[in-house]
């Protein structure tokens, strides 16, 4: 029976390292994987999902406004595929995550979306939000603060290294940008 999974976590948990392995296990016993990654995100090249570790792997892309079910029903008009795996899940619209969840309950086929649950102000991104109600199973990808507590937060930081409070939801950016913490931590950086 398909299902609609979320993996969530905070940056620089292995999301994507996670999603690469599973779509290899797949195909290393002759199962096809379709993979998707936010065209927003181009900073291991258009097309790309990679790992900070070094693998990586060529994805279909999806933007504002592309109905992803139509996507996946294109891909599987060309060949069965064992399951899709989306990454950078965080960057969908509400009408797309409703698109991934129609594909599995009419196309049959499971998708795994892989995405930040929160922003660096602490609030849900709107894809992860609607994920979170429709997903028929969560998984949280964990990854730890520099106290050795378990990381739920993220915060921004500038050049610098001074933590950013105000600015656009999505900036995108790695390690130099980003750093993981637990809510103890976020909250004394942000100074709530």
């Amino acid at each position: 029976m398909a299902k609609l999974y979320f993996n969530y976590s905070t940056m620089n948990a292995g999301k994507s390292t996670v999603l690469l392995q599973a779509s290899h296990n797949y195909r290393e016993r002759g199962m096809d994987t379709y993979l998707m990654t936010a065209a927003l995100d181009g900073r291991a090249g258009v097309g790309k999902i990679a790992s900070r570790i070094g693998i990586s792997a060529d994805a279909d892309t999806f933007s504002v406004g592309d109905d992803v079910y139509a996507m996946i029903e294109a891909r599987l008009n060309q060949g069965a595929i064992a399951c899709v795996f989306l990454d950078e899940a965080q960057f969908l619209t509400e009408e797309q995550v409703w698109q991934l969840a129609r594909a599995v309950d009419d196309l049959r086929v499971p998708v795994l979306a892989y995405g930040l649950r929160v922003d660096f102000q602490g609030h849900l991104f709107p894809g992860s939000a609607v994920l979170l109600a429709l997903a028929d199973e969560m998984r949280e990808v964990r990854t730890i603060c520099k106290c050795g507590r378990k990381a739920t937060m993220v915060i921004r930081q500038d050049e610098n290294g001074n933590t950013i409070t105000e600015g656009a939801q999505v900036q995108i950016g790695g390690n130099e940008t980003y750093v993981s913490l637990c809510r103890k931590h976020w909250r004394e950086a942000v100074g709530t």
